[in-house]
């Protein structure tokens, strides 16, 4: 299962019920694809909703995870309690799955490699968890089985026929939906949240639900 750009401002309810629905469709593991919070005043509350997940929980880290500055060591123990991990540029390998999770972060606040997991020994599955769909850009050909990305909101605002008319920085052509691209399958969910303005048209949030 896929979600990413909560955004929690204080919305107690509404992020319950989507940790609730998460629950009744009893995925084997959940990704995250960034954002959080952006004020890390909500963060407590929003890491003790998402503690509620009753799947192993993957997530990295996305822009506003950085620019509020919330720590990631608490991010980490609340992902790593689910079964889960947060990765920062780096790859979990579940050798008895056979899938390897990697997070890939903000390009500009990290000059390492990209890290890849298509040469990790006895993984059947692997899968990219990164903020900017454009990044892809940046990942070898047949890098990974899966990308999975946020950030883009599908725009939040659509309109029939033309699409987003804004979109935020490092999307590109890769709005919302699936992408075949040279580094493997992309999908780009609207995400949970909203950001600037407070409301969706023709743009609803989302859990992605995938099968492999």
């Amino acid at each position: 299962m896929h979600i990413t750009d909560i955004h929690y401002k204080g919305n107690t309810r509404y992020l319950r019920h989507v940790v609730n629905r998460i629950n009744v469709l009893k995925p084997d593991y959940v990704c995250f694809t960034g954002d959080i919070v952006e004020n890390t005043k909500f963060l407590d509350v929003a890491l003790s909703i998402l503690s509620g997940i009753n799947a192993p929980v993957y997530g990295c880290p996305g822009n506003h995870d950085y620019w509020s500055h919330a720590p990631f060591d608490r991010i980490a123990d609340t992902f790593r309690a689910t079964g889960g991990d947060w990765l920062v540029d780096g790859s979990t390998v579940l050798t008895n799955k056979g899938i390897t999770f990697t997070g890939y972060t903000d390009w500009r606040k990290h000059t390492n490699s990209v890290p890849s997991a298509a040469s990790n020994a006895g993984s059947t599955i692997t899968i990219c968890l990164t903020h900017y769909p454009n990044q892809i850009h940046q990942k070898p050909t047949n890098a990974f089985d899966l990308i999975l990305a946020g950030h883009s909101h599908g725009g939040q605002i659509r309109l029939p026929f033309l699409g987003a008319p804004v979109l935020p920085f490092g999307v590109g052509e890769y709005d919302t939906g699936l992408f075949e691209t040279p580094a493997g399958p992309l999908y780009v969910n609207p995400g949970i949240g909203t950001f600037f303005l407070p409301a969706r048209l023709f743009c609803r949030p989302e859990i992605t639900v995938i099968e492999l």
